[in-house]
């Protein structure tokens, strides 16, 4: 090789070098328009080098049905008929479904989808890191014929956040109207989505005639749970309830009446352990124990 092809390979590599490097920070030209036709779930996603977010297709979605739920008819009902008003393009409210740990809250907007994606459907799920995006995710949705539920799971939010004035601007509080084909649900284990202090108690106020009024304090931390117009509220599950979802999960995977009654005690303690009675708690003895069956019982 001549020196001069030694001096033509190194430049190349450099000028490889640089373009990878330019490439890591500028955003793409011409962003990828998501297949709403094919896939029915994504979620919002920053890219590493924070050039910018984009939706990424969930491939694998999760496959519950509004019929695997139990012990939450209520509940079921009411998110069950928001969203058919909504797919229907009736008035329709964001809800949020507060309470107890693996009772279906998820699962239930899960199933939501699932029932409705063939009406046109579509879920994004947003992060609560991410939700500083939310006037993007709405404008990038704005006009289009599918109905948008923007999920935002488990969220629970600490004084100062970010992502709790954005979420409660975007649900009520902006000059914009919130775009008819998007709603938000979201789920959260406490009921005004921040931690209640003993200290927040100091700021009621009794007045004349004996009225309590909440401190300023108080007001803020219940102004973004109102901002919901449907509420769902989910209680822990009695002994029997958790027995019942423990049978139905054992018989999809194929066990036995015979097979599913035997492993009741199993189930308790299972239960015990975890020191929870919930359907996750259920969900996940029923995938151990017809794990653990042998091949010539399960098919019995």
């Amino acid at each position: 090789m001549t020196t001069l092809d030694q001096h033509l390979e190194r430049f190349l590599r450099r000028a490889e070098g640089l373009l990878e490097r330019l490439e890591a920070v500028l955003p793409p030209a011409h962003p990828r328009e998501p297949d709403w036709k094919r896939s029915f779930a994504f979620r919002w996603r920053r890219k590493p080098n924070g050039s910018g977010s984009f939706l990424q297709p969930v491939l694998h979605a999760s496959g519950i049905a509004l019929g695997d739920l139990h012990h939450v008819e209520a509940q079921k009902r009411q998110i069950e008929q928001n969203t058919r008003q909504f797919v229907l393009r009736r008035p329709a409210n964001n809800v949020l479904l507060t309470g107890a740990r693996g009772t279906g809250k998820s699962s239930l907007i899960k199933a939501c989808l699932n029932a409705f994606a063939d009406q046109g459907l579509r879920l994004i799920e947003v992060d609560k890191a991410d939700l500083a995006d939310l006037p993007d995710i709405v404008d990038l949705v704005a006009g289009r014929p599918e109905r948008f539920v923007i999920f935002c799971d488990d969220l629970s939010f600490e004084e100062g956040e970010a992502g709790y004035k954005a979420l409660k601007v975007a649900l009520d509080g902006s000059i914009a109207a919130q775009s008819d084909n998007v709603l938000i649900y979201a789920t959260s284990n406490r009921r005004h989505l921040m931690p209640e202090k003993m200290s927040d108690n100091a700021g009621y106020r009794h007045g004349e005639d004996g009225d309590l009024h909440p401190g300023e304090t108080v007001e803020e931390k219940i102004s973004l749970s109102e901002r919901f117009g449907l509420w769902l509220s989910f209680y822990p599950f009695k002994q029997d309830d958790y027995l019942e979802i423990t049978g139905h999960w054992l018989a999809s995977f194929g066990c036995t009446p015979e097979q599913i009654a035997a492993a009741r005690p199993e189930a308790l303690q299972w239960a015990l352990q975890r020191g929870s009675r919930s359907g996750r708690v259920a969900w996940q003895f029923a995938k151990d124990y017809a794990g653990r069956l042998p091949d010539d019982a399960s098919n019995a």
